[in-house]
């Protein structure tokens, strides 16, 4: 005679195994009761976690071309100058899944993980990364930025 297994232990498995699946489909950065993801606040001087709000020199105003921007993976900072003179702060932590944006074309910030692209101007989606719309994933959250003279500080 052969055990058999009770047909409530495998609905029991099944149903946790779909449970699994659907939790690892979640969009980071991305939740329609509650506003964006604020930047990460634990920063440290270094920026070793994250973005940075200590009032550092993050660029020089030479440094940020007028319709671009840079990015300072190490601060986790994104700074972009859309239009000459207006300067803004972005995280650079692409809202897909986290990773670091890669570069800034064509008034584009663009994460070259899964494709997403965001708005030089305000961090909005302009490509949302593959398989995904540009109202479910998440634009880039702001970070605080301030010129004095031509040095780009920090908070």
């Amino acid at each position: 005679m052969t055990a058999q297994t009770p047909r409530r232990t495998l609905l029991v498995a099944a149903a946790s195994g779909a449970a699994a699946a659907l939790a690892g489909c979640t969009v980071y950065g991305r939740d329609d009761d509650s506003p964006a993801a604020e930047p990460n606040s634990s920063a440290t001087e270094s920026g070793e976690s994250g973005e940075s709000s200590d009032g550092a020199v993050l660029a020089s105003t030479s440094e940020v071309d007028v319709g671009g921007g840079v990015i300072l993976a190490d601060r986790g900072v994104v700074v972009t100058q859309p239009s000459d003179g207006e300067f803004k702060g972005f995280s650079a932590t692409c809202t897909h899944q986290g990773c670091t944006v890669s570069s800034i074309s064509d008034g584009t910030i663009n994460c070259a993980c899964h494709g997403s692209r965001f708005s030089i101007e305000d961090g909005s989606v302009v490509q949302a990364a593959s398989g995904l719309t540009a109202d479910s994933q998440a634009p880039l959250p702001e970070v605080p930025i301030s010129v004095d003279g031509d040095s780009i500080l920090s908070g």
